[in-house]
């Protein structure tokens, strides 16, 4: 059903991304479900023994570490599924490629109204995320997981990036669209 969002649409979430420019017809298109988790800043610290006398280690820790850890494993799951549909065995992609994602975002529930209203959009609610997650730590957790899908062999080959981060619909689940095509 149709929600009435006092404004025009303007673009229509979950259709698939446009292909990267020099993408061919051969691109690679994978559509993910799960909530799009940016890759976590990483804090070093000093470990301390008994009595907090330092030992000369270095500890690091992730954050967000478990939300990133379920996001790449739904794109992961997804790249399987869109190369097994495509025909393409894993790290089929040599060279430089180019990477266009739109991200979907579940909307806070402050952008509804209350009550019998809380499935109608607020007129004042924003268009698009302007705010966290960070649109570089989306696109850098997004990688790292085609890497570990054995989209292509190394991030590195990513020469070229088209991005954006929108809000789902009311009643659609977050996720990405993600196209990826050799140079």
């Amino acid at each position: 059903m149709p929600l009435h969002t006092g404004r025009p649409v303007t673009a229509t979430p979950h259709t698939p991304a446009p292909a990267p420019p020099g993408a061919g017809a051969g691109a690679l298109r994978i559509r993910v479900f799960g909530t799009p988790a940016p890759q976590g800043s990483k804090h070093a610290f000093a470990a301390r023994g008994k009595g907090g006398v330092p030992t000369g280690r270095i500890g690091v820790i992730e954050s967000g570490h478990d939300r990133v850890k379920s996001w790449r494993a739904d794109v992961v799951n997804a790249a399987f599924g869109a190369m097994a549909a495509a025909g393409q065995p894993p790290a089929a992609l040599s060279g430089p490629v180019s990477l266009s994602v739109s991200f979907y975002l579940r909307r806070p529930k402050d952008h509804f109204g209350r009550g019998a209203n809380s499935a109608v959009l607020r007129p004042a609610a924003p268009r698009v995320p302007g705010a966290a997650p960070d649109l570089s730590k989306l696109i850098r957790s997004t990688e790292d997981a085609l890497t570990s899908a054995g989209v292509w062999g190394d991030d590195g080959q990513v020469a070229a990036v088209t991005a954006c981060k929108l809000y789902a619909t009311p009643g659609e689940l977050p996720g990405a669209d993600i196209t990826i095509g050799a140079l």
